[in-house]
């Protein structure tokens, strides 16, 4: 028996006497009482060595227990705690061991360049890298969601906007003149109320001088010019304030189409589209639009001086009242007295719109038909009742000199004047926009399952 124990202090002594590696405490690492900057992802190496010693040390305590309840126990505490520090570190791959100021009492004097050389091919590091690939892209598939529900998406924007945050949107803008210095809110001293244009040429200058000073600076003035010759108008101070677009050999009809888009134009109550050859001795634009707002007119003109050359009873000037929308015509000319030209209907001289019956009018201009002739008959078509929103203001009247300026702008062909050619096409517009009205009058009607009344374009 004391052969044996000999024998085993031997053995214990062996072991005890034998190298051992050489040990390194936290403090030698220069780590503490400072914090800890070791990332746990990076060096989940050492601790699962360290888990790994202790598991062995356990197993090694195991053998020397006899009572089977004891080893039972142990090895489940063994186990769980390997599982438990698994999914720990696993579930932490990139957390700081300790930020804290932790005292170096709490940490044992541990190898750890040992631990990390002797464990460095452990296993479970390939598992950390499987499950940090898994974590990467379940993160991304969340980020993908995220952003997903980032993006801006909003329908009822105007098209081609919807990827905006509304309240970004500036959808309608206007013809304002600004400054390029100082803060924006202060540029505009006065902001127009309504906008008037004028088709011109410089050969009416004097006319459309005269006819531009009727107009207060609650007006923004444009001029659309026909020939070309913008600089020349400087000679009238208001010219300076005015808004000049020059594309030659154009028609007011064709400018409205493109320079008057209802969202550039929204700012102003009122639109008057007038032509150049228009006398106005007898015209005040405020007064004007005070009767215009006094009757709810939507479409109007001023009345027509009776002693020029009429076309149309309705626009001639009534001497005894203020506004009128009904007339008598020649016989057989209006199956109803509610409709055009007895009723509902101004000309294309010197039209005003509000800015409702401008938005839809504009929208029945045809790109093609410049001189708009023909738009008169089917202008019913955007207020209603059109025989109480449509009429003539007589007391602030107008006189139609007829000046042939634009069709002088036409071509000389086969021996003709260059206005015949330009009357001509007038004519055929009137022609083809009926056409154009009817069609799609009945078009509509019959996709409805409904018989067509009476075209709007007659």
């Amino acid at each position: 028996m004391e052969r044996l124990f000999e024998s085993q202090r031997n053995e214990i002594g062996s072991s005890c006497s034998a190298p051992a590696p050489p040990r390194t405490s936290w403090a030698a690492f220069g780590l503490l009482p400072s914090p800890l900057k070791i990332k746990a992802g990076n060096h989940l190496g050492w601790l699962n060595g360290f888990l790994a010693m202790r598991a062995r040390s356990s197993l090694l305590k195991l053998g020397n227990i006899r009572n089977p309840n004891e080893k039972m126990r142990l090895v489940v505490t063994v186990f769980v705690g390997i599982v438990l520090g698994f999914f720990l570190g696993v579930s932490f791959p990139t957390l700081y061991l300790t930020k804290m100021n932790l005292p170096s009492s709490l940490f044992p004097s541990i190898d750890l360049s040992y631990i990390e050389d002797k464990y460095s091919g452990f296993s479970t590091q390939a598992l950390l890298n499987a499950w940090s690939s898994l974590k990467d892209n379940t993160d991304n598939s969340a980020r993908y969601v995220s952003n997903e529900e980032e993006k801006i998406w909003v329908p009822t924007n105007p098209r081609g906007a919807e990827s905006l945050p509304p309240g970004i949107i500036a959808s309608e803008s206007d013809l304002y003149l600004r400054r390029l210095w100082g803060l924006p809110s202060e540029d505009l001293i006065i902001k127009p109320k309504y906008l008037v244009t004028f088709t011109v040429g410089y050969a009416q200058k004097n006319n459309v001088d005269a006819a531009v000073k009727k107009f207060s600076k609650n007006f923004t003035i444009l001029l659309f010019h026909y020939d070309g010759r913008t600089s020349e108008w400087d000679e009238f101070e208001w010219s300076k304030r005015a808004i000049h677009v020059s594309i030659q050999k154009q028609t007011k009809w064709w400018y409205a189409k493109r320079f008057l888009h209802p969202d550039i134009v929204a700012p102003y109550d009122y639109i008057f589209v007038w032509d150049e050859d228009l006398g106005v001795e007898h015209f005040n634009a405020e007064e004007y639009i005070k009767l215009v707002r006094k009757y709810g007119l939507e479409i109007s003109q001023p009345g027509l001086e009776p002693n020029n050359g009429l076309t149309w009873q309705m626009t001639k000037r009534r001497g005894h009242s203020e506004v009128h929308m009904l007339t008598e015509e020649k016989p057989g000319w209006c199956n109803d007295p509610h409709l055009p030209p007895c009723a509902a209907f101004v000309e294309i001289m010197a039209p005003v719109f509000s800015r409702d019956a401008w938005r839809c009018v504009w929208h029945m201009i045809q790109n093609d038909l410049v001189h708009g002739w023909g738009l008169d008959f089917a202008l019913r078509q955007c207020v209603e009742p059109a025989h109480k929103k449509i009429g003539v203001v007589d007391a602030q009247w107008i006189v139609h000199q007829g000046v042939p300026s634009l069709g002088n702008q036409g071509q000389a062909e086969r021996g003709r004047a260059p206005w015949e050619g330009v009357r001509e096409r007038c004519r055929r517009e009137w022609t083809m926009f009926q056409a154009r009205m009817t069609r799609a009058e009945k078009a509509y009607f019959e996709a409805m399952g409904v018989d067509p009344p009476n075209s709007t374009a007659h």
